[in-house]
């Protein structure tokens, strides 16, 4: 309980360090698919970028290679890297490109509309609000260990549990900024 209070509180100082945006990305394979790792030549690459003044997510996807027609995508949440997870922000009703083996999305989410979460994520994890979501969600992509991470999915009929995953994480300056957040709530709690 205190790790998951430190760590939310150093996500919390490290958005409020004067940056115009927090940068996260993935490399997707059939590999990284859990709890079976998926034999496939399908890739790809995604990245997040969370826009603090707009409260916005762009996801910027591409993927090549599927063995079968995309037939979902989602950024999941939030669980170790070696099991599923539920789905906390589904693409297919944004514009994701089904039926095709290979394409890009690029789409804007807004985090403080409670629609962009699904029910489950909102509830379980957001507390029913969309701020609490966010945070939630924004506290996986950052996560270092693999006690509550979130992933990128795209799933095919030929497996409709998911092709190919990749373990979202924070880029280098994005990490720089939210270990920052968390030596300073290291020293705070060595002063106390």
């Amino acid at each position: 309980m205190i790790k998951t209070l430190a760590a939310a509180f150093g996500l919390s100082l490290a958005l409020s360090i004067p940056a115009s945006a927090l940068t996260f990305s993935a490399t997707l394979s059939g590999g990284q698919e859990a709890p079976t790792p998926v034999v496939t030549g399908g890739t790809g690459t995604a990245l997040a970028t969370y826009d603090e003044i707009a409260n916005s997510l762009r996801v910027e996807l591409s993927f090549s290679g599927l063995s079968a027609n995309a037939s979902d995508a989602h950024i999941h949440c939030c669980g170790t890297t070696a099991v599923a997870v539920g789905v906390a922000i589904g693409f297919s009703a944004a514009g994701f490109p089904l039926g095709v083996t290979s394409g890009t999305y690029d789409h804007v989410f807004d985090l403080g509309n409670t629609s962009t979460y699904t029910a489950g994520f909102l509830t379980n994890f957001g507390g029913g609000t969309a701020n609490g979501a966010r945070d939630a969600l924004l506290l996986a992509m950052g996560a270092t260990n693999s006690s509550s991470r979130a992933y990128f999915n795209i799933h095919t009929s030929a497996f409709p549990g998911g092709e190919i995953r990749g373990n979202i994480v924070p880029e280098p300056a994005t990490a720089l900024l939210l270990w920052s957040g968390l030596m300073a709530v290291a020293f705070l709690r060595r002063v106390r």
